[in-house]
């Protein structure tokens, strides 16, 4: 009788977590948590031991979770090939004798470039509802992971898949309207669509191009650790800051001993003058809001560590953080929609991208959720179904509906 009630606090103590009210669905939020955090946890500790990298255990219990729910569909075809050596998995809507030609999405899905598949049934239940809702063929693409590659692979496999895809002869294959293709994804997925559509704009031996880029709650840089989203959500589910400073170091292959460097932004003070030429394209106290900026102050350390950048050069590499890419590059951008969620350290990202994309001449549609957090759009599926979720994916696919 002592030990249960003592149990359920110290659950209780570990599940609850001080949410704002804003959030929808805050219970079932702590919960997701904390199942990620315990689950997490364990694999750090195998990783600890030396039996396996945690990333590897982590995506493991992923994937083994998730072939508990069904993913086949009566009304799409779903096929899995391969496109200029990258594994993708297409959805198809049946024709339709009106519609000859058919739009068309790249997906490249999130996950922290480490976790995640174009299979699991979270993304293969996204794409399949795109693919239905828009008539469209959705190309999802089944990047390699961390710790099996690392940067710059994960996106030379979204760029090659995607300009194979983007050929006339595999477009006509598919029935694709080469006039009608947008480049989308979520989160590190939002990284490499925005990354591929940036590299795509500057080639000049393309004939097809995307008309339309859609991001949601994308990651666009490591510069600053501080803008207001990061400090504001330092602690949110289900990204805290420490966690994404993590997935940056597991990208870059670098060391989590640098990490604390990273949170304090050493690696881009002022005395770091391989930095100083970028933090122009990255000052949020003019690419903000106030509603977003609030009382929040600006984290610049006068002295660094330079040596950050010499390790760890693509910190500063825009295929990687695609926010610090010169103007002359936005300036070719196609019409972006941009998802962003207050509660959660992205979203000064996207917002500051937007407006970078707009002082550029880009037009912008930015879609912000006062009520919403990072990853909500995929959880729609039992029991991690979030209304979030359903409210955020049918803003998503109205747009592209309306637009592409």
């Amino acid at each position: 009788w002592v030990l249960l009630p003592a149990l359920a606090a110290l659950a209780a103590y570990y599940i609850y977590l001080p949410l704002p009210g804003t959030v929808s669905d805050s219970w079932k939020l702590m919960l997701l948590d904390a199942t990620f955090r315990a689950v997490q946890q364990t694999c750090h500790l195998i990783h600890y031991l030396r039996l396996s990298h945690h990333l590897i255990v982590l995506n493991y219990v992923i994937c083994t979770f998730d072939k508990l729910k069904s993913v086949s569909s009566e009304h799409i075809n779903i096929t899995d090939v391969v496109f200029d050596g990258v594994e993708v998995r297409v959805f198809e809507p049946p024709a339709k004798q009106d519609e000859p030609l058919k739009r068309s999405v790249v997906y490249i899905h999130g996950g922290g470039w480490a976790l995640a598949s174009a299979r699991t049934s979270l993304y293969n239940n996204l794409c399949r509802i795109m693919a239905e809702s828009l008539n469209a063929v959705v190309v999802s693409v089944e990047y390699r992971l961390v710790p099996e590659v690392c940067f710059p692979e994960q996106f030379h496999d979204a760029l090659r898949a995607t300009k194979h895809f983007l050929q006339p002869d595999v477009l006509a294959e598919y029935s694709v309207d080469p006039n009608r293709i947008a480049i989308s994804g979520d989160s590190a997925g939002g990284n490499l669509a925005a990354a591929v559509c940036q590299q795509l704009s500057k080639d000049e031996h393309l004939t097809v191009r995307p008309k339309l880029q859609a991001l949601i709650y994308p990651v666009l840089q490591a510069f600053d650790f501080n803008t207001p989203s990061y400090q504001q959500n330092m602690n949110m589910p289900v990204l805290p800051r420490y966690v994404m400073i993590n997935y940056w170091i597991d990208y870059f292959n670098g060391n989590y001993n640098l990490a604390h460097s990273l949170l304090i932004n050493n690696h881009t003070a002022l005395d770091v003058h391989q930095a100083l030429s970028f933090r122009g394209r990255l000052n949020w106290t003019s690419l903000l809001p106030s509603s977003f900026k609030k009382n929040y102050k600006p984290v610049v350390q006068t002295t660094g560590k330079a040596e950050i950048i010499q390790e760890i050069p693509a910190l500063l590499d825009v295929r990687a953080v695609p926010l610090l890419a010169e103007n002359e590059t936005l300036q070719l951008q196609p019409k972006t929609y941009i998802l962003t969620c207050e509660n959660d350290v992205l979203r000064d990202d996207g917002v500051m991208y937007a407006k970078r994309l707009e002082n550029a001449g880009v037009e912008v549609t930015l879609d912000h959720f006062d009520d919403c957090f990072h990853g909500c759009m995929i959880f729609t599926i039992w029991p991690t179904d979030f209304s979030a979720g359903i409210q955020t994916r049918n803003s998503y696919i109205k747009w592209l509906d309306e637009n592409l």
